[in-house]
C-alpha cells in the first residue's frame, strides 16, 4: 500500500544546477579536466574505514603486541634465547650467599656449571624445565659492580638478613639502583633454620613491614630447602619483566669468557676476544660498542664459537666426557670447546663502520673569508722599508743578527722583565737554598733519639677533620647567604665596575629580550657536533630501528668479539672479578656534544654542592667525571644560573659529554676525600642542546640616601661618577617592588638622582640587575676511580646549626 501511494515528482519540479568548481578548484584539477584520479579513491577509503573496520584493526595490533611480549618472555632462558641472567645482590653484610648458591646448585635434574676464570658466578641448566640461567654475586658496597650487573640483568635477587633485613650500605645501594632503573626483581631471606620457629614468625612479620615501603607487592621468598629453591626459580621464570628504556634499544652482553692478544707495537693496547650471549637486540660488526667504565671501541669480527650453555649439547665421539658431576669447571674444557669449531660469522667492511671521531678538529683560519691583494702586500712592505733604522754592528753581522741588536734608547723597555726574571731566579734560589738546608738536617734528625708516642696523643688527625669542618661551615654561610640575597654582590671599590663589570649586559626585560644563541661563543665550542633537529633525528633513528632489522648476530646468539685497540687494563679488572659489560652504540653516540640533565637533590644529602665542583655522572650505559652548571628549568628560551644546587626544585644540570639519545637515566655522585661516592642528586636526560641559553645574574645594590614624591638620591651603589654615567641605559628596580631610571649623578662619588614609577619607602632597596651567558668547562673525564665501601658520614653539620654573622 505504501508502494502504490508513493509521490513523483511532476513535470513542473524545480531543477538546480550542478556545482562547478570554478576558479577555487585544486591545480590538479584544472590540469586533468575536471576529472579524479582513480588512485585517489581507493587511499580514501583505506582511511575512511567503517567502525567495525576500526575496531578489529585496534584488536588485531593489541594482539600482535601482546604476542611480541610473550615471545620475548618465552625466549628468555629457554634454548634460542639467551639465558636467564640473575645478579645476587648482598644487601646486608651477615646475608648468606653461600649456603644460597649451593642450593642452587643442588637442584634434582639441573646441572650446574662453574664460570670460566674471571667471570664469576655459575650457570644452571635444566633440560626437564627447558630453561637456563645464569647467576651472578655482587655486593652491596661494591657500587660499581651492582649498578653495572643492573644495567644488563633479566633479575635481582636481594639477599636479606633475617633480623635485620639491609644495613647502610644495603640502604644506598637500593637508593641507587631505584634511580637508574630497578629490572624485575626477587626478594629471597637465606638462614631462617637457625631462628627458634617463634622468632622466625616475628622476624618475617618485622621484615614485610620494613620492606612493604620499599617493594610494596614484593613477595618474601625463605631459602631452607631445595623446594624453597624451586619455587624462587619458578617465580623468577614466570614473572613480568620490567624493561629498562636506555638498553632497549641497543644490543648489550655481559662478558662470560675474555682473551686478550697483545698488538705487534705495543703490549700495552691489543685485541680483546670477548665472548657472551647477544640480547635485547641484534649486534652489527660495523657499529662501536661501549665497554663500561673503559670507553669506545671498534669490533673488527664476530666469530660465532660453540655454546657453552647448550641445553642439548653435541657429543663429540673423539671427546666423550662423563656427566656423572653435576658441576662442571668450563674454565679449561671450554677454551678447547671454542678452539673446535670456531665460525666467522662477519668481518667489519672500513667503508661502512663507525668512526670513532670525538670532537671536531677547528680549523683557526676557517672564519678567514679574504686573501690580502697585491696592493695590500705592496703597502705592507712599504711599512716595513719605513720602519727600517741604521744600527752600529761589527763587522761580517748578518740582517737576522743585527735586528736582535739593542740600541741605548731600547734597554729601559726591557728592564722591566729583566727584573721579573731576576725575582724569579731570586725565589728559585731561595727554594733550592731551603730544600738544601731541610736536607742537611736530615742527618742530624736520624742522629738523635726517637720514642714511641701513643695514638691517643697524636691529635693531627683530629685537627685534620677540624679544617674539613671549617671548610663545610664555609660552604654552609655561602650557601644561605645565597638563598637570602641571591645573585647578589658588593660593588668593588678598587676597580671601576665598568671595568669589572664589562661582559655583562643589561636588560629590559629577562623574560620577552631578545638574546642570540650564536653570539661570542667559546673555542669550545668548535669541537662539539650539534643536530639541526636533535627531536626529529632520534624519533627517525627510533623509528629505522624498529621497522628495520640490523644485519649481524642474532639476540641470543653466543658471539665472540674481536675488540680492537683495547688497552691491558680492560682485561686486568675482567680477572679480578669485575663485571665486562658491553653495549653497542647508536650513531653519532661517540660524538661530543653539550648534554642537558634534569635532575633532583636526593634526600639523603644534605651537604651544599656549588656549581662547577667536579662530579661523577652515571647516564644510562655510560660513566664519567664532569664540573656542572646548574640553571633553571623552565619553558623560557633563557634560564638563570643556579650556584648551588636547591633541595627544594628540580634544576638542568649542563655539561660536555657524548652524545646519548633519551630516555636515559642519570646519578649524580660526589667523591669524598676518603674515596667514597655519595649519592647527591637523580634525574633523567632532557635534550641535547648547545643553544640553550644559561645566563649569570649579577645584582648591585643601592641605599635610598634622600627620598622625595618620585625621586631618590641612592648611594653605595657606585662609587665615581663615570660608573653612574656608563649604567645610566639600565633598569632599576627595588625589593618591593618599584622600577625606575638613573637621571643623572650627583657629585663624585657615586651618590645618583634616581626617578621611580611610585612612593619609595626608607627600608627598601634599590637593585640594578645585570646578564652574562655563561658555558660549562670542558672537563669531560671518562676514567672514574673506584669508589670505596660505602659509609654513612657521621660528621655533617646539621643546618639548624649554620648561624649568620
Amino acid at each position: 500500500m505504501a508502494a502504490a501511494g508513493a509521490h513523483r515528482p511532476g513535470p513542473l519540479k524545480q531543477q538546480n544546477k550542478a556545482h562547478k568548481g570554478g576558479k577555487h578548484s585544486g591545480s590538479s584539477q584544472r590540469r586533468a579536466g575536471g576529472r579524479v584520479p582513480v588512485k585517489a579513491q581507493p587511499r580514501r577509503r583505506l582511511r575512511d574505514l567503517s567502525r567495525v573496520d576500526r575496531r578489529h584493526q585496534a584488536l588485531q595490533l593489541r594482539r600482535q603486541r601482546k604476542e611480541a611480549v610473550l615471545a620475548e618472555k618465552r625466549s628468555l632462558g629457554s634454548r634460542d634465547g639467551p639465558p636467564h641472567l640473575v645478579a645476587v645482590v648482598l644487601l646486608h653484610s651477615r646475608a648468606a650467599a653461600h649456603d644460597t648458591l649451593r642450593l642452587l646448585q643442588g637442584q634434582d635434574g639441573a646441572v650446574g656449571r662453574a664460570g670460566p676464570g674471571g667471570a664469576g658466578g655459575f650457570a644452571l641448566l635444566c633440560p626437564r624445565l627447558k630453561q637456563r640461567w645464569r647467576f651472578v654475586t655482587a655486593q652491596a658496597g661494591d657500587l660499581h659492580t651492582v649498578l653495572d650487573l643492573a644495567k644488563v640483568a633479566d633479575s635481582l635477587l636481594f639477599l636479606l638478613d633475617p633480623a635485620d633485613g639491609w644495613d647502610g650500605a644495603g640502604e644506598h645501594c637500593l637508593s641507587c639502583l631505584f634511580a637508574q632503573g630497578l629490572p624485575s626483581y626477587a626478594l629471597a631471606v637465606p638462614g631462617g633454620p637457625d631462628l627458634p620457629p617463634k622468632k622466625w614468625i616475628d622476624a618475617r612479620k618485622k621484615l614485610a613491614k620494613a620492606i612493604e615501603k620499599c617493594f610494596p607487592e614484593a613477595k618474601l621468598f625463605p631459602l631452607h630447602t631445595e623446594q624453597d629453591c624451586s619455587l624462587l626459580l619458578r617465580h623468577l621464570s614466570t614473572q613480568k619483566q620490567r624493561p629498562l628504556s636506555f638498553r632497549a634499544r641497543r644490543a648489550h652482553l655481559l662478558a662470560y669468557a675474555a682473551e686478550f692478544v697483545p698488538g705487534q707495537d705495543s703490549h700495552l693496547v691489543g685485541t680483546l676476544k670477548v665472548s657472551g650471549f647477544v640480547r635485547r637486540q641484534p649486534l652489527g660488526v660495523n657499529s662501536l660498542v661501549h665497554i663500561v667504565g673503559h670507553g669506545d671501541f671498534q669490533v673488527s669480527q664476530v666469530d660465532a664459537p660453540p655454546d657453552p650453555l647448550s641445553l642439548n649439547p653435541r657429543v663429540v665421539k673423539a671427546q666423550k666426557r662423563s656427566q656423572d658431576m653435576e658441576v662442571q669447571d668450563d674454565s679449561v674444557n671450554g677454551t678447547n670447546e671454542m678452539e673446535e669449531d670456531v665460525k666467522v660469522l662477519m668481518k667489519a667492511d672500513p667503508s661502512k663502520q663507525e668512526s670513532l671521531q670525538s670532537e671536531v678538529v677547528p680549523d683557526p683560519m676557517e672564519g678567514e673569508q679574504t686573501w690580502p691583494t697585491e696592493e695590500e702586500l705592496q703597502e705592507a712592505e712599504d711599512s716595513l722599508k719605513a720602519s727600517r733604522r741604521v744600527v752600529k754592528v761589527p763587522k761580517g753581522t748578518s740582517k737576522y743578527q743585527a735586528a736582535w741588536i739593542v740600541d741605548d734608547g731600547e734597554e729601559g723597555s726591557e728592564k722591566d722583565d729583566d727584573e721579573d726574571d731576576d725575582i724569579d731566579d731570586d725565589l728559585m734560589e731561595e727554594a733550592v737554598s731551603q730544600d738544601g738546608e731541610s736536607s742537611e738536617e736530615e742527618p742530624g734528625e736520624e742522629e738523635s733519639e726517637t720514642m714511641t708516642v701513643s695514638e691517643c696523643l697524636r691529635d693531627d688527625q683530629y685537627d685534620g677533620k677540624m679544617e674539613e669542618d671549617e671548610q663545610m661551615l664555609e660552604r654552609y654561610k655561602q650557601e644561605r647567604m645565597d638563598e637570602m640575597f641571591p645573585d647578589e654582590v658588593d660593588t668593588p671599590r678598587d676597580v671601576p665596575a665598568r671595568v669589572r663589570f664589562q661582559k655583562y649586559r643589561g636588560l629590559k626585560s629577562f623574560r620577552t629580550s631578545p638574546w642570540d644563541p650564536k653570539e661570542n661563543l667559546p673555542r669550545d665550542y668548535a669541537r662539539i657536533f650539534q643536530f639541526q633537529d636533535f627531536s626529529r633525528t632520534r624519533k627517525h633513528l627510533f623509528r629505522q630501528i624498529e621497522k628495520e632489522e640490523t644485519e649481524g648476530a642474532s639476540v641470543g646468539w653466543y658471539v665472540t668479539l674481536h675488540v680492537c685497540n683495547v688497552p691491558v687494563s680492560v682485561m686486568e679488572s675482567f680477572k679480578e672479578g669485575k663485571p665486562l659489560v658491553l653495549f653497542s652504540l647508536l650513531p653519532h653516540e661517540q660524538k661530543m656534544s653539550v648534554l642537558n640533565f634534569l635532575v633532583r637533590r636526593h634526600p639523603s644529602n644534605t651537604e651544599p654542592v656549588r656549581a662547577k665542583e667536579e662530579l661523577i655522572f652515571h647516564c644510562g650505559f655510560r660513566r664519567f667525571r664532569a664540573s656542572p652548571l646548574f640553571s633553571q628549568h623552565t619553558s623560557a628560551d633563557k634560564h638563570k644560573l643556579e650556584r648551588f644546587l636547591r633541595p627544594d626544585a628540580a634544576l638542568v644540570v649542563t655539561v660536555y659529554a657524548p652524545i646519548t639519545f633519551p630516555p636515559a637515566s642519570v646519578l649524580l655522585f660526589k667523591q669524598r676525600s676518603n674515596g667514597m661516592h655519595d649519592l647527591i642528586a637523580t634525574g633523567s636526560l632532557l635534550s641535547v642542546d648547545p643553544d640553550r641559553i644559561v645566563i649569570k645574574r649579577l645584582v648591585l645594590s643601592g641605599h635610598p640616601f634622600k627620598i622625595f614624591t618620585r625621586t631618590a638620591v641612592v648611594r653605595y651603589m657606585f662609587f665615581n661618577r663615570d660608573d653612574v654615567m656608563w649604567f645610566k641605559p639600565v633598569e632599576l628596580r627595588t625589593k618591593w617592588g618599584r622600577r625606575g631610571h638613573i637621571k643623572e649623578p650627583l657629585g663624585t662619588h657615586g651618590h645618583m638622582k634616581c626617578h621611580f614609577d611610585g612612593q619609595l619607602k626608607s627600608q627598601d632597596t634599590v637593585l640594578l640587575n645585570l646578564y652574562k651567558r655563561v658555558f660549562p668547562k670542558w672537563t669531560y673525564d671518562p676514567h672514574v676511580p673506584e669508589p670505596v665501601p660505602w659509609v654513612r658520614s657521621e660528621n655533617v653539620l646539621p643546618e639548624q646549626e649554620v648561624e649568620m654573622e
